[in-house]
């Protein structure tokens, strides 16, 4: 009974309670890995955040520093950043910076889902209502559906980070968007700091909560690892740019075209084949949409056609109309994701008609010119006789030897000039000429 009594007051005295705060030993530095995210939130920077969990974990980090600046993007990568924020065994900590940049629509949901958030005074966040497809406010009950999940989403983030719940849900419900200092004010994040530095000296002042504790550590004694994606990440945040898919697309679709209008030139078609692979990668991966897609390939089969049906231009401008439409409801609108600018969709459909009509103006100037190859070329010249017997037999003009007949000629002699008056079918119609030659055409 003794040693029980003995070994409870032990615990009691030696053992610090769950309630404490961790401190991080004096004899080594403390660690952070420090990361960017920028631009869309789309699978490649989902994949970066693993990628820097994972590098952190193998660093030993004690803190992973995201810098954010994003206008937003998809809602299913959001949705697995939160759950690797809200799951990680290293505490994740969010800047909005530098100054101007901003945390919108999905980008908030990652603040709010991060153990300690901060912002630069004149960076933003907000503005995170889900938005339909054509980009407006969406009613009725697919909205409220939409909006009540979101809703739900952000209630249970912003309650387990302790931070102002009534204000997020506003942020999704309204749009409402703020500064960072009026962050500050409000209870959104916890920091307002001009720059990286400034942001860890008050991190490591106020301590980081993570798992019922408080981790502490001296910023004059820290060890900052940056963080530097592979070159997966940089190709597939290239290819996951809406513009890149969507020029990859029209870019394979003309090589087929191509490929198939000039049989054997390979390239084309290689090329093409390639480019559309890489594009239906993306598409499956962007928020799309298959009336988008259909339009597209519907505008390169009336190009196809025009090549072969006269239809007097009516069929290209179908196709670019088809181009056109198609183009501006290829993509979604999705947590910030915007899909394609107005200006590429309108210089790429008036770069395919400014082709497309320099194509038919050639075709028709084409034939409008007198030929310049064939037996109707050769009406006016003058060749020599090789054989011939009765009033049939064989000239050489131009260097070919043609077969010829004349009805008021017999028996020419070898040598002797003709010159041709008319043709019948593959047969030239040849008169006798002087022996003056000229025009002769061997």
């Amino acid at each position: 009974m003794r040693r029980t009594v003995f070994a409870l007051l032990f615990l009691l005295v030696f053992t610090p309670p769950l309630w404490a705060n961790e401190t991080h030993p004096n004899g080594a530095p403390f660690r952070i890995l420090h990361a960017r995210i920028e631009g869309t939130i789309n699978p490649a920077q989902r994949d970066l955040l693993e990628d820097a969990l994972s590098e952190a974990g193998l660093k030993r980090a004690g803190l992973l520093l995201l810098t954010m600046d994003t206008p937003g993007g998809l809602g299913d990568s959001m949705r697995e950043m939160v759950q690797a924020i809200l799951n990680s065994p290293i505490p994740v900590a969010i800047w909005i910076g530098p100054a101007g940049a901003r945390a919108a629509s999905a980008g908030m949901f990652l603040v709010a889902a991060s153990h300690v958030a901060g912002m630069a005074p004149t960076a933003t966040i907000g503005a995170a209502s889900p938005v339909s497809i054509g980009g407006g406010d969406m009613n009725g009950t697919m909205a409220a559906k939409v909006k009540n999940d979101v809703l739900s989403l952000i209630r249970g983030i912003a309650a387990q980070r302790k931070r102002n719940v009534e204000w997020y849900e506003e942020a999704v419900e309204k749009s409402v968007s703020i500064t960072g200092e009026e962050a500050v004010l409000k209870g959104v994040v916890e920091i307002a700091a001009t720059d990286v530095n400034d942001f860890i000296a008050q991190v490591a002042a106020r301590g980081i909560p993570h798992e019922g504790r408080t981790i502490r550590f001296d910023p004059a004694r820290t060890d900052i690892i940056t963080f530097t994606p592979g070159a997966r990440h940089t190709i597939l945040s290239w290819l996951l740019n809406p513009q890149i898919a969507y020029l990859l697309l029209l870019g394979g679709l003309a090589g087929l075209f191509f490929e198939m209008t000039t049989p054997g030139a390979v390239f084309p078609g290689v090329f093409g084949g390639l480019c559309l692979l890489l594009a239906l990668y993306a598409l499956s991966v962007l928020p799309t949409n298959a009336a988008g897609i259909l339009l597209i390939l519907f505008a390169m089969l009336l190009f196809i056609l025009e090549i072969f049906v006269t239809s007097y231009g009516l069929l290209s401008i179908s196709a670019l109309l088809a181009l056109f439409f198609g183009s501006t409801i290829l993509f979604r609108v999705d947590y910030g994701f915007t899909g394609l600018p107005m200006a590429t969709i309108i210089s790429t459909v008036a770069g395919a008609g400014i082709i497309i009509g320099a194509g038919l103006y050639l075709i028709a100037r084409a034939q409008r010119l007198a030929p310049r190859l064939g037996p109707q070329t050769l009406k006016g010249q003058t060749g020599t006789v090789r054989t011939w017997h009765s009033t049939e037999g064989q000239i050489l003009i131009r260097g070919e030897i043609w077969s010829a007949h004349s009805a008021s000629a017999q028996d020419l002699p070898p040598g002797q000039r003709v010159t041709v008056v008319d043709l019948d079918g593959l047969t030239l119609i040849v008169e006798p000429k002087g022996e003056e030659g000229e025009g002769v055409q061997e």
